[in-house]
């Protein structure tokens, strides 16, 4: 699994790349959309990016999944979300939006799960390689 400090060098090099390339490199990975995730650190209470991907959008929700590559705990960022659900996207560096995140119920879940597995295959890779159930997360508009 890669370190804290490895996570935080490839969300930089992500946003570098969008940043050079003008959007045009670094918009999707393995085929799935890209989108920049601000929380509020539960501790710090700053605000916290990361650059994630999106298996499924379904209208205006986004599903990302808290994998970690199959850590056995949890990233930060939904450790965040889970605090404190307002929080702001940027899909395809498009304008942010003030959006809630709330975790997928056992029911959702069960129902997103294979579309998320058929958007890229590694997170039933993951989901193999640690005893948690990896979480999903759905981001809606905020009203």
């Amino acid at each position: 699994m890669p370190s804290d400090l490895q996570l935080k060098i490839m969300n930089a090099g992500h946003r570098v790349l969008l940043a050079l390339s003008g959007g045009r490199i670094g918009n999707r990975i393995f085929g799935m959309p890209s989108l920049e995730l601000t929380t509020v650190g539960r501790k710090s209470g700053e605000p916290r990016k990361v650059m994630l991907t999106a298996p499924v959008i379904d209208g205006d929700t986004i599903v990302v999944v808290a994998s970690r590559g199959g850590d056995p705990t949890h990233p930060a960022w939904f450790l965040n979300l889970r605090d404190n659900p307002d929080v702001e996207v940027s899909l395809q560096t498009g304008p942010t939006r003030p959006m809630t995140a709330h975790v997928a119920t056992p029911e959702e879940r069960a129902r997103l799960w294979p579309r998320v597995v058929k958007g890229y295959k590694g997170y039933g890779d993951y989901q193999t390689k640690t005893t948690r159930e990896i979480p999903l997360v759905l981001l809606t508009p905020r009203a």
